[in-house]
């Protein structure tokens, strides 16, 4: 039996903003709410990248422990960058984001992306990291990127779908989709050893 036949029994809810995100599960074939909560997407210091990934989208998953249903899936997600042993979430404004950018450059960082697949009587937790080499860019590289398009809802300031992924990225070692913002391929997987 197909995964996406077995899920018709649950209601599925992907509690996530990110477009990037709801596309790509919207293209899994799985049928899915949206129900977004406020979230504390603080995590304690001396956590590497995988750690805090995992912390955060654990934390997001608990939101949900108290509500869900025993016919409901709850998914939540969290993506990082990971560059020299320093976290690059989203930058807040226009310097920070051509900080990050300047900080990737000539270099390469890992994206890691925790998930959290809360069911009513369990919870599962996993990463997936994506190694991701960038060509070295210039100063009006990074700017023309930076006010051309909206780093600010992105992890390390870029979306590797757009122009800088194109002009810039040389090398992806790992999941594609991982860097976009979901591990497709390893979700899939999970949701079947949960559900069939």
């Amino acid at each position: 039996m197909m995964l996406i036949d077995s899920l018709r029994k649950y209601n599925v809810i992907l509690a996530s903003r990110s477009l990037r995100r709801q596309q790509l599960l919207r293209e899994l074939g799985i049928d899915f709410d949206i129900v977004l909560m406020d979230f504390d997407e603080s995590f304690p210091e001396g956590l590497d990248g995988n750690e805090i990934a995992r912390h955060v989208a654990g934390k997001k998953a608990d939101a949900f422990v108290d509500v869900i249903k025993r016919n409901e899936i709850v998914i939540t997600a969290d993506t990082i960058g990971w560059c020299r042993g320093k976290v690059l979430g989203k930058p807040v404004n226009a310097d920070e984001a051509a900080s990050m950018l300047k900080e990737i450059s000539g270099t390469t960082h890992e994206v890691i992306t925790g998930v959290s697949i809360l069911l009513y009587d369990r919870k599962v937790v996993f990463t997936e990291s994506t190694k991701v080499t960038f060509e070295e860019m210039s100063d009006t590289e990074i700017r023309y990127y930076v006010e051309k398009y909206e780093p600010y809802d992105k992890a390390g300031a870029y979306g590797i779908q757009e122009w800088i992924g194109l002009t810039a990225c040389s090398h992806i070692d790992g999941s594609y989709f991982n860097v976009v913002g979901l591990p497709v391929h390893r979700l899939y997987g999970e949701l079947r050893k949960l559900i069939i």
